[in-house]
């Protein structure tokens, strides 16, 4: 079970008590992140970092349980079907649990598939994604601007930071700002967090 927040301060030491707790097992890792109460890309490059080195030794990595805030950071990310027991890995190929005689790494092997075309696929559909909510999320950055007085630069690092930090996902946060603009202003908690950014992006070195 990992509990806490996973973040780019805990990225390393994660990393590597799943890559021990790894080479300890014979099949893989069942992950429980129920009590995660916070997870940031940093902790999903280094679950994915953990999941290529299972692949590699034909073994597994499926997170049976998870907080509502690495579930919205899976979606938001599209990477929970590579963690999930019973989703197949690719069209026609299934998952090694469900063979006691063949591994993920060999089955992906006979059908052609690797791990890094499946992470390529995945990343595509996020390219694909971000192209559909530029645009808000270009408005966003101008609302924070006029707002603010932040240059283009800071006014992105502000939305990722509030993103980050509330578990939102960015074009979600970004049309919240928009719709701000002409109707209800965010909620308290939302504005707290983005001053506290504003406020820590504006600080001197």
């Amino acid at each position: 079970m990992v509990s806490g927040e996973i973040d780019i301060d805990s990225e390393q030491t994660v990393q590597t008590a799943l890559r021990l707790a790894l080479a300890r097992s014979s099949d893989g890792l069942d992950l429980d992140l129920a009590g995660v109460g916070f997870c940031d890309c940093s902790g999903l490059n280094a679950l994915l970092r953990v999941r290529r080195i299972a692949l590699t030794d034909g073994k597994t990595v499926a997170v049976r349980a998870l907080s509502a805030e690495v579930g919205r950071l899976f979606t938001l990310t599209d990477t929970s079907s590579l963690f999930d027991p019973g989703h197949p890995l690719a069209d026609g190929v299934v998952n090694a649990w469900r063979g006691p005689s063949a591994t993920t790494h060999d089955l992906m092997e006979e059908f052609g598939v690797s791990d890094e075309a499946e992470e390529l696929r995945v990343e595509v559909a996020q390219l694909k994604r971000a192209m559909l909510t530029r645009p808000v999320i270009d408005l966003a950055r101008g609302v924070l601007m006029a707002s603010f007085g932040l240059s283009p630069e800071d006014a992105w690092n502000v939305l990722v930071s509030v993103s980050q930090h509330t578990n939102t996902k960015l074009h979600q946060l970004a049309e919240e700002l928009v719709d701000s603009v002409n109707g209800e202003p965010p909620p308290d908690d939302l504005q707290r967090r983005i001053s506290l950014a504003v406020a820590e992006i504006s600080r001197p070195a």
